[in-house]
C-alpha cells in the first residue's frame, strides 16, 4: 500500500498540474458516474493529502476523496508542460517506482487530448494540458466539506503535515496504550501515513523492541520516533522513494558515487524485506513475524 509520501506527492502533483483548471470528470468504467456528474466542469481550488487520505477540492463546495489502499493507481500524462509522475500508486516492489518524463529523452509528441481510456479506469480528471487516471482505489467518493471534516476528524496526526501540538497528541496517544509500539505505528488514529516500510525502520533507527508497550515508552523517546517520523518521511517525498540508510551504506559511493545519488532499492532500507540478512549495524540476521496480520522485520539485537 503506498505510504503517506506517496500520497503527499500526488496532492503535490495535482496542486501543480490541475489547481484553477475548470476540469472534464468522467467515469470510463461508469463504476463512479453519479459521482462524477457532482465535479464534471467545475475548477479544482486545492488539493491536501493527510496520511493515505487525498481531497481535491472543486469551488462548488464539493471534493473527491480517494484511499488508493492495496491496489489503487493513478496515471497521468498530458503535453510538453504537463510535468511530474506519470503514475503514483500500486502495484508496488520494494522502493517506490514512480517514473518522471522530463523531456530530455525524446521530442513529445503533439497533445491533442486524453487518449482512449485502458482498462477500468475509475475516473478520469481532464484538463487543458493533461489528464489522470485512477484506477483500484479503495475509497473514491464526493464528499462535502464537512464530511470531509469527519474523516480527518478520525485520523491521528500526520508527520508530513506536522502542526502545532501534532507531536504531544503522538505522545499522549502512544502512552496511553499498552498495544505494541509496532502495532500502535500502523493505527491510524495514533499516527496518519506510516505503513510497514516505514513502521519497520523507524523502530530499527529508534532501536526500539517492536513489542514494547506504548505505556512503557517515555516521553522523550516519544518524542524522538516522531521526530524520526518527520524526518525520513519528509525524505520520501523529495525522494519519490522510501529511504532510510545513510549513503555511507550505499555501494555507490565507494565506487566513486556521490551523495546527490540515490541507492539501489536492497541499499535502501536497514531491516525491510531484509529477513535472513546480517544487520547493517550488529550482523545479527533480520527477523520476520507477523503482528496484527503483516508481516513485521526487526533485529533481534539492536532492538532489544
Amino acid at each position: 500500500m503506498p505510504e503517506g509520501h506517496s500520497v503527499h506527492r500526488l496532492a503535490r502533483q495535482f496542486g501543480d498540474v490541475f489547481t484553477g483548471e475548470q476540469l472534464a470528470v468522467s467515469s470510463p468504467q461508469g463504476r463512479f458516474v453519479r459521482g462524477a456528474a457532482l465535479l464534471d466542469g467545475h475548477t479544482l481550488t486545492g488539493s491536501t493529502a493527510h496520511g493515505k487520505h487525498l481531497f481535491l477540492a472543486f469551488g462548488h463546495g464539493l471534493a473527491l476523496h480517494v484511499h488508493l489502499g492495496l491496489y489503487g493507481a493513478w496515471d497521468f500524462g498530458g503535453d510538453a508542460g504537463f510535468r511530474g509522475a506519470s503514475s503514483i500508486g500500486a502495484p508496488r516492489k520494494v522502493g517506490e517506482r514512480e517514473i518522471f518524463d522530463d523531456g530530455a529523452s525524446a521530442e513529445p509528441a503533439p497533445y491533442s487530448g486524453p487518449p482512449a481510456p485502458v482498462g477500468a479506469v475509475r475516473v478520469r480528471l481532464a484538463g487543458v494540458h493533461g489528464w489522470a487516471d485512477l484506477r483500484g482505489a479503495t475509497t473514491c467518493e464526493v464528499v462535502t466539506e464537512a464530511e470531509a471534516a469527519a474523516v480527518l476528524a478520525r485520523l491521528g496526526p500526520d508527520p508530513l503535515r506536522n502542526l502545532p501540538g501534532d507531536r504531544d497528541s503522538f505522545v499522549a496517544a502512544v502512552r496511553a496504550r499498552r498495544t505494541p509500539i509496532a502495532a500502535l505505528l500502523m493505527d491510524q488514529k495514533v499516527i496518519a501515513g506510516v505503513g510497514n516500510v516505514y513502521r519497520a525502520e523507524l523502530l530499527f533507527r529508534q532501536g526500539l523492541d517492536p513489542w514494547l508497550p506504548g505505556r512503557s515508552l517515555s516521553a522523550a523517546a516519544a518524542r524522538e520516533l516522531w521526530d524520526d517520523s518527520v524526518a525520513v518521511m519528509s525524505d520520501g517525498v523529495r525522494d519519490g522513494r522510501i529511504i532510510t540508510t545513510p549513503p555511507d551504506c550505499w555501494a555507490g559511493l565507494a565506487a566513486g558515487g556521490h551523495r546527490g545519488q540515490l541507492p539501489a532499492p536492497d541499499e535502501s532500507h536497514f531491516v525491510y524485506r531484509r529477513q535472513g540478512l546480517d544487520c547493517r549495524n550488529c550482523g545479527t540476521p533480520v527477523a520476520l513475524t507477523d503482528l496484527g496480520a503483516r508481516k513485521l522485520y526487526w533485529c533481534p539485537s539492536c532492538q532489544r
